[in-house]
């Protein structure tokens, strides 16, 4: 079997690759503070008035074992710089105080999402660390704790699990990592953020992105989250069948999922018949066979430049003999990619080699070294014609980093899968990121006791809870109110004022939907991103409609203001337009248009409401006026 192009795979050819994806969904919480500071949170800037200097160095578990992703990390021997506001962090941030309690806000939208989930909430909140050593987060490890497990959303004929839904703080905002250094702003670290974890029931990549956005919609819905770029990030869960579970990292965009979800279970699928290949040469962990050498003598004269301008600068150069691989770093692993890119990768991340190319191979001679400096290289490392060469260049340190790497990377391929992030790329690819974390990254949290949740608390926040938003879709579809209204109505705050309108006030369901979704949209897209409309201003906006206070042509210039700042109050609307004053007013306009040429007499009714509309807008019904006007036309016809 081969694995076919994106646009060409069907459920049964998933189905029969044994596809699985889960989702761990990172969302900010729309609070005022951090998580277990006082400072502001939301605040970002690439304005920084310090830098802090910091080497990350892994530490045992409660059970006396180190974590592997922490190994791996420290094996970069990075520097880490935190560039810090003081607007944004304070000494909590860098590990110099205690943490303050949990952010209250913080806690009671967590459990609004777990109810909301219908998770089982948790009676005693408990916070962990766990161990982060790749620098985002200054203290090496992060604050964590679960508010609920085993929650459901309907999807399709099914559901899908939620497993657990915790409550941590965000990291660091990366600014660059070039070599051996890491820098970072500090502006969004110690954000509250929901982690939503499912179970790995999405069978497909596009039910990857489908489920993601019911995700995405029902915590938007409780109007408590952060919207905007960042504010959610989702980190996907792949495997096959023969494969293990590999977490693609912080992918930015729902419509990234599919393919990127896709490349993976294709990388998997591969590496798997290369494992199969390599066993049919008789490679196993147990046989295999590789070694290195420095070479840097033998490539004094290379007309190679890269490798050319390496040695010059004083670096070196080794070379790695993998026994028997003859062909295989030309094996694809995704599209357009092959497996001397899962060495290249590891190299770049762990001996931190980040000029590319920083390997060469003899599997794919040409454009590299002469044919004369492979012979050449061959016979220094004793390599026969069914072996592979690969090269690699650095300072002493980072050179033989890159070799043991190459062999480790080597030798996993004759296992199968190593369990592994992985970061999204912009073609729908992926590449290493670290080695995946195991259970020895956590371990109890010693400065903050536990936290109680009683049952009045819960019973409280239940009172909050939104409606599902696909409950509110089937209702709208029933009211028939505009298609493009439904979707954004059913996630926003004012879903519960809707439904106060149509069912107390007898609002007709399409004037409300329009004045709470389209108009204010058409207002925020001429003045702007941050204007907001506040739940009061929206609700006595429709009771006054309720009344006949305000028409639907009054909507609009009221939402502008509004949106300028001005809280609505029924004080500052305009007189309402009484019987006689109309029908002066249609006098009036019609004695103008009497004294203008009109090149389409058959225009006459619309150009009249045009010229009434402009003197009482807002201040009477736009279908009373018509009603008027066609009267008053008819009567005057000769």
């Amino acid at each position: 079997m081969t694995f076919k192009p994106f646009s060409e795979m069907t459920e049964s050819d998933y189905a029969a690759v044994g596809f699985k994806s889960g989702l761990e969904i990172h969302q900010q919480l729309l609070t005022e503070k951090k998580l277990f500071c006082r400072c502001p949170a939301g605040l970002y800037s690439d304005s920084f008035n310090a830098e802090i200097l910091r080497h990350m160095r892994p530490t045992l578990s409660e059970l006396g074992e180190y974590d592997g992703t922490a190994l791996m990390e420290f094996k970069t021997k990075k520097e880490i710089i935190y560039q810090i506001n003081h607007n944004t962090v304070c000494t909590y941030e860098m590990d110099d105080t205690p943490p303050f309690e949990l952010n209250d806000q913080a806690l009671d939208i967590a459990l609004e999402v777990g109810l909301l989930y219908g998770c089982t909430m948790v009676d005693e909140i408990h916070i962990a660390r766990k161990q982060y050593l790749d620098g985002s987060i200054p203290t090496g490890f992060q604050r964590t704790t679960i508010v609920g497990v085993q929650g459901s959303i309907p999807y399709k004929d099914r559901t899908i699990t939620i497993v657990q839904l915790g409550l941590e703080e965000d990291a660091c905002r990366e600014v660059s990592d070039v070599g051996h250094r890491r820098v970072y702003l500090t502006d969004r670290l110690g954000m509250p953020l929901i982690e939503t974890v499912t179970a790995p029931d999405m069978r497909t990549p596009q039910e990857v992105a489908e489920v993601g956005e019911i995700l995405r919609k029902l915590v938007r819905s409780t109007g408590k989250v952060r919207t905007g770029p960042g504010a959610a990030r989702q980190d996907v869960n792949v495997s096959v069948t023969g494969g293990t579970r590999v977490e693609i990292k912080g992918v930015p965009r729902i419509p990234n999922i599919p393919l990127l979800t896709y490349s993976e279970a294709m990388r998997q699928f591969n590496l798997l018949r290369l494992r199969d290949e390599l066993h049919r040469r008789g490679i196993t962990a147990e046989t295999f066979e590789a070694r290195s050498e420095e070479v840097t003598k033998l490539l004094r004269k290379t007309r190679y430049m890269p490798v050319k301008n390496a040695i010059a600068e004083g670096m070196k150069a080794q070379c790695v003999l993998l026994r028997g691989f003859k062909e295989l770093l030309r094996w694809q692993t995704q599209t357009d990619t092959f497996f001397s890119r899962e060495i290249s990768d590891r190299v770049r991340v762990i001996a931190c080699l980040t000029t590319l190319p920083n390997i060469i191979h003899s599997d794919s001679p040409s454009e590299t070294l002469a044919s004369s400096e492979w012979q050449m290289l061959k016979k220094a490392v004793a390599a026969t014609e069914d072996d592979t060469l690969i090269l690699i260049w650095g300072n002493e340190v980072d050179a033989k980093a890159g070799a043991s790497e190459t062999v480790i990377r080597a030798k996993e391929a004759t296992i199968g899968i190593p369990s592994e992030t992985r970061q999204a790329l912009r073609d729908g690819t992926n590449g290493f990121e670290r080695i995946l974390p195991g259970p020895d990254r956590m371990y109890p949290d010693t400065d903050l006791p536990p936290r109680r949740i009683t049952r009045e608390h819960l019973k409280n926040i239940s009172t909050k809870v939104p409606r599902p938003f696909y409950e509110n879709i089937q209702w709208y579809n029933e009211l028939g109110i505009p298609e493009d209204v439904k979707d954004p109505l059913s996630i926003s705050p004012h879903s519960v004022l809707f439904e106060s309108a149509v069912k107390r006030w007898g609002i007709s369901p399409t004037l409300a939907s329009v004045a709470l979704i389209q108009l204010p949209k058409r207002v925020a897209r001429n003045l702007g991103p941050h204007v907001s409309f506040s739940s009061h201003s929206m609700k006595e906006l429709l009771l006054a409609l309720k009344d006949h206070d305000l028409t639907r042509e009054g909507i609009l210039p009221v939402l502008r203001d509004i949106a300028s700042g001005r809280e609505f109050t029924r004080e500052s609307l305009p007189p309402g337009c009484t019987d006689a004053e109309l029908d002066d007013t249609v006098k009036r306009s019609l004695n103008v248009l009497s004294r203008t040429k009109v090149r389409h007499p058959e225009k006459r009714a619309e150009l009249l409401m045009g010229l009434v509309m402009n003197d009482l807008r807002g201040r009477i019904d736009g279908r009373v006026a018509s009603d008027k006007i066609t009267r008053t036309l008819a009567e005057v016809q000769p």
